[in-house]
């Protein structure tokens, strides 16, 4: 966080948007978490509760733009102090963008309620999930300690999730090649699988956003990643 200012109202509003920023984060990684257990399980009542809590997000990402429009043209703040408030934007962006991807994998959960997950492929989903949502806690403890150099660590194992990921693309192609009435499900649960997928990428946004609040620079080189999920293909929302 920046030095104390002489005005306590100016740190108030900083403070404000770090508090909900760490409120976002917890309820985009429990809707994330929610939502694959309702996939599951088949449990239609928490895939229901995740797409309400969307609600929620969206609410509190609104909420922080409208806090930080209103402190830059009172305050006009300068260098850190403006990093701190774009960098809130754009990370409340993501989260935002985090929850709208668990809210789209609950809305998949009736799809595939009647012929259930396998088993193989629940644990390749729960395990995909795991992935991404410790680099998400991660990142979200790096935002309270602004740590540049844990940031880029965090942005550097993105490739991790993007292996992952393809390798239950691929269990996914042959389960639908072994019997064609697993199409309709396993489709469902492709897009699902690109949803957890595409919450590390945001997981990496943030992390990259954070180094530049730290630092005032934007992290040096492409960012790593897994060669083979682009050559796969994607199934996307």
């Amino acid at each position: 966080m920046a030095s104390t200012h002489i005005y306590s109202a100016y740190d108030d509003d900083l403070k404000f948007l770090s508090r909900r920023i760490s409120e976002m984060g917890g309820l985009a990684e429990q809707m994330v978490a929610e939502s694959v257990r309702a996939l599951v399980n088949g449990d239609t009542a928490l895939a229901q509760k995740v797409i309400s809590d969307d609600v929620i997000l969206d609410h509190t990402e609104r909420e922080i733009g409208d806090k930080a429009i209103v402190t830059i043209a009172r305050r006009q703040p300068m260098a850190a102090d403006l990093r701190e408030i774009m960098g809130s934007i754009r990370i409340a962006a993501d989260l935002e963008r985090v929850g709208d991807l668990g809210k789209n994998t609950a809305k998949r959960v009736i799809a595939v309620q009647s012929t259930g997950v396998p088993r193989k492929l629940a644990r390749g989903l729960e395990h995909l999930s795991e992935l991404a949502l410790v680099q998400l806690k991660e990142v979200l403890d790096v935002y309270t300690t602004r740590a540049a150099d844990k940031a880029t660590a965090i942005r550097e194992r993105d490739n991790e999730i993007d292996a992952m990921y393809t390798s239950l693309f691929r269990e996914l192609l042959t389960y639908m090649m072994e019997d064609p009435r697993n199409i309709t499900s396993c489709t469902h649960l492709l897009f699902c699988a690109k949803n957890i997928e595409r919450i590390g990428d945001h997981a990496t946004n943030i992390a990259e956003t954070i180094y530049y609040m730290a630092t005032g620079a934007q992290p040096e080189g492409d960012r790593p990643k897994d060669d083979s999920a682009n050559t796969v293909g994607a199934a996307t929302e």
